[in-house]
């Protein structure tokens, strides 16, 4: 489920590959359930059951969309012994899983497991709505109903199996989506227990935060579903002007598209806006070196989708890795590690994942520790456990100045020396003067034992946009939320930089300069 990719030679390619390691998982809305061919497939015991349902058509009035699955029933499940199930799909692009082999941890442990196509891939039919509630929302309550009528499924009434589901990126989305339209309509989830990974909070400030757009994976979700035109054109016209232009498509422009009010309700956010909470434990893992779906966007999952209650019944893991492409400008690491599910169930996340169904699906004591806590990957792989990712010092570092437009190096400014460990969300503050049109700037901390040699500590910036000139105001800025420790020796720096790869030709529209004075950077900072 954790993705990476090697150095891309340039964006055309980036485009295609980027979207080829998008491990999503979306589901599936639902009516009737049609045929399925049965294969018994002898070595692990499971039997494998193919099938589609018939799902909400794409029009008022057209015909039902067709929505693919596969079935795996372990051994010895029966009416007589039935077994708790668990969901899964692929990530955008992809298609469902139908070796039994993929899927053995869960199947070996005792679940059945179904896998689907998702709406717009595979087998199935329509277009991807990008986990819409109108569409996937209600494919997954489909498959949920047909889940509730194997009788070798365990129920826990009428209409209501015992049921969590997994998926990476787009698998994170159907699992929410699936869970907040049930409990919007029916006033609880649908779910028992969820394990989404690198999933996104908010979609438009994923792709496009503060309004400037990740231009590589915006060109890269494009280039995955054109094969098979998957998305809705409007979509597609959507992202390349997104990615030509600098600005998120937002309907300000003439014959523009609005993807703000497209993506709107695809995610945690608009239920979260709304007074929605969930209940039900949650096992969330976020990439700390994800470039898509970072790792703010699971910690925000963690504080505003969850009740309070169900906090202290669920774990957040960061590890090292995600969507991840090669950080160049600004430099960053390199490094693929998951020290916290090591640390909590001695293996890596799916292992942990086996626990923690076991502990709230089966209901069964397991010795699984971290509950209520934010675990998260360190660069030196090393695994940082803490209750609030909140800030916790404040370091004044004076002015802060980096040139606007095309070029321009990367500047570190120095904020605190090691030895100190920071794990959370940082953020600064300070008085803006940009005097160009569209200014942008793009900040993120960095760590090394000279300003010559500061690194990013896990990949990522963010931006500073300003679309007029600006004299002195007083802004408070998002910097990448990070775990690190600063050895001895080395200091944490704030780096500010003109252009990132990752926002490919997002930099200012005029040339000039972005100055911040009277720069404080507020760190979360761990027993010190």
């Amino acid at each position: 489920m954790k993705t990476r990719l090697a150095p891309l030679p340039g964006l055309a390619l980036a485009a295609t590959l980027v979207a080829a390691t998008l491990a999503v998982v979306p589901t599936s809305v639902g009516a009737v359930a049609t045929t399925a061919g049965a294969a018994p497939v002898a070595k692990p015991g499971v039997r494998v059951t193919n099938g589609c349902l018939r799902s909400v058509p794409e029009t008022k009035g057209g015909a039902p969309v067709r929505i693919c699955y596969t079935l795996f029933r372990p051994a010895r499940a029966s009416a007589e012994r039935r077994v708790p199930m668990i969901m899964h799909s692929h990530g955008w692009g992809g298609s469902r899983t139908t070796d039994p082999a993929q899927l053995r941890a869960f199947t070996r442990a005792g679940y059945g497991v179904i896998s689907f196509d998702q709406r717009g891939w595979g087998e199935s039919g329509g277009k991807a709505h990008v986990e819409s509630p109108a569409f996937e929302g209600r494919d997954v309550r489909a498959l949920v109903r047909l889940v509730s009528r194997l009788r070798w499924v365990r129920q826990d009434g009428r209409g209501d199996p015992r049921i969590g589901a997994v998926g990476g990126s787009y698998g994170g989305g159907y699992q929410f989506v699936g869970a907040f339209e049930s409990l919007r309509l029916r006033g609880r989830p649908i779910f028992d227990a969820l394990a989404p990974e690198i999933t996104w909070h908010d979609l438009s400030q994923s792709l496009a935060p503060e309004g400037v757009t990740r231009t590589e994976w915006a060109l890269g979700l494009s280039a995955a579903a054109l094969p098979s035109q998957a998305l809705p054109e409007r979509v597609y016209k959507a992202l390349v002007e997104g990615a030509a232009t600098g600005r998120w498509p937002d309907g300000s422009l003439p014959g523009g598209e609005d993807l703000v009010r497209f993506f709107e309700r695809n995610g945690p956010q608009w239920h979260a806006d709304h007074g929605r909470r969930l209940s039900i434990p949650v096992l969330l893992g976020q990439g700390t070196t994800d470039t898509l779906f970072p790792l703010q966007q699971g910690l925000a999952n963690w504080r505003r989708a969850l009740t309070e209650r169900a906090r202290r019944q669920s774990i957040f893991v960061g590890y090292n890795g995600g969507h991840v492409l090669p950080a160049v400008l600004p430099a960053g690491v390199s490094v693929t590690s998951d020290p916290c599910s090591r640390k909590l169930a001695g293996g890596d996340f799916r292992a942990l994942t086996v626990r923690f169904f076991d502990a709230k699906l089966k209901r069964r004591p397991t010795r699984l520790r971290g509950f209520g806590r934010i675990h998260l990957a360190t660069p030196a792989s090393r695994c940082t456990t803490v209750r609030s990712v909140a800030p916790t010092k404040r370091y004044a570092v004076g002015r802060v100045a980096t040139t606007t437009g095309p070029a321009g190096a990367p500047v570190a400014v120095p904020v605190v020396r090691g030895p100190v460990r920071v794990a959370g969300s940082p953020y600064l503050t300070g008085s803006v003067t940009a005097l160009g049109v569209e200014n942008r700037a793009f900040y993120g901390l960095a760590m090394g034992t000279s300003p010559a040699t500061a690194r990013l500590v896990q990949n990522n910036v963010l931006p500073l946009r300003e679309p007029t000139p600006i004299t002195g105001v007083t802004r408070r800025v998002t910097l990448p939320s990070v775990a690190v420790d600063v050895p001895a020796g080395q200091t944490l720096y704030l780096l500010a930089s003109a252009t990132s790869d990752t926002f490919l030709t997002m930099g200012s529209r005029t040339p000039g300069v972005v100055v911040l004075d009277d720069t404080v950077v507020s760190l979360p900072v761990v027993g010190r």
